[in-house]
């Protein structure tokens, strides 16, 4: 994959527009239940970028580091100081060529869906040491914890 790719996105109304430069840092799927709650669905897709790699125009609201379009409720990014992941749904160009190399949260992956083949397969999240350079963009939810 190109490092000088620019991939863009937007809300479901478009009031909320996004770019992301170069190659993504890594692309997962998560099925946490802050996933599965803030999209509506029993996991969710994402590529994680430097945050340097990540701009947005547009008023944007927030819950915790997770934005949102607040016309259309629409799922923008979740950022932070470091990275900026960007749920793959909502990129303009489909299908893509971003393909999950991991995992996570599978306790809590529906059992009628499958592993992804040759894909890491994490139980929670994935372990600190994976990401030495890079800290994880999700922590462990009181909800999850409790589970």
């Amino acid at each position: 994959m190109s490092d000088t790719i620019r991939r863009t996105g937007s809300c479901l109304c478009g009031g909320v527009q996004f770019s992301v430069s170069g190659a993504p840092l890594r692309i997962g799927l998560c099925h946490c239940k802050d996933c599965r709650k803030a999209g509506g669905s029993v996991y969710s897709a994402f590529a994680i970028w430097p945050r340097e790699a990540f701009e947005t125009t547009g008023l944007v609201s927030s819950y915790g580091t997770r934005s949102f379009c607040p016309t259309c409720g629409g799922r923008v990014a979740w950022v932070d100081d470091n990275e900026a992941e960007v749920t793959i749904g909502s990129l303009d160009i489909a299908p893509t060529d971003l393909v999950p190399e991991y995992e996570l949260w599978t306790s809590r992956r529906e059992t009628w869906l499958h592993a992804l083949p040759d894909t890491e397969q994490f139980e929670h999240d994935r372990p600190a040491a994976h990401d030495a350079e890079v800290p994880t963009p999700r922590s462990l939810s009181d909800a999850d914890a409790a589970e």
